[in-house]
């Protein structure tokens, strides 16, 4: 059956890193969805038709996780040990940038096209998530402690980002239901 000690990158047979082929990712979670998967095992014993459900949630989670950019950066960091370190002074430019983006949102649904201030927000949200998304790549590729400090204070950016992006795909969904 399935090593349940195993990281999801081993899992997958994939590299331990931020960047990953998700063609390849999407093929290797349908192979072993396929071996593990309940059906398989409608006619086993309880005992492996309980472990063929551990099995398939397992690489279920494994999947979800590996596959969104936030999970996968926070559980690489979960694979680390923290050193402690906590980043000394805050990035006052992204924390204008956040507000920026805060306000434009705001404002968007009195602008005189809401749809396109949205989506220069979702536009500019799509740009610095690949840039940290680069970032986290060199900072995981072979992570000294500066490196995971540094990775630590992107994965935070990267959750201001992701909220900031739910909250104007939510908006742009208000807004084609009133328009």
């Amino acid at each position: 059956m399935l090593d349940f000690s195993r990281n999801h990158f081993d899992l997958f047979g994939l590299p331990v890193g931020y960047a990953l082929d998700p063609d390849l990712l999407a093929e290797r979670f349908r192979a072993l969805q396929s071996a593990v998967h309940p059906d398989r095992f409608a006619s086993a014993p309880d005992q492996e038709r309980r472990l063929s459900m551990q099995a398939s949630t397992r690489v279920n989670e494994a999947f979800q996780t590996l596959k969104d950019p936030l999970q996968r950066a926070l559980y690489l960091l979960a694979l680390y040990p923290d050193t402690g370190a906590q980043p000394t002074a805050q990035d006052t430019a992204f924390l204008m940038e956040q507000m920026e983006l805060r306000e434009t949102l705001a404002e968007a649904r009195g602008a005189r096209n809401p749809m396109a201030a949205v989506a220069e927000v979702l536009g500019h949200i799509a740009r610095s998530e690949r840039a940290i998304g680069a970032e986290l790549t060199a900072r995981f590729t072979d992570p000294s402690p500066k490196d995971l400090a540094a990775a630590r204070v992107a994965v935070h950016k990267l959750q201001f980002l992701d909220k900031c992006r739910r909250d104007a795909e939510a908006l742009e969904a208000d807004l084609d239901l009133d328009g």
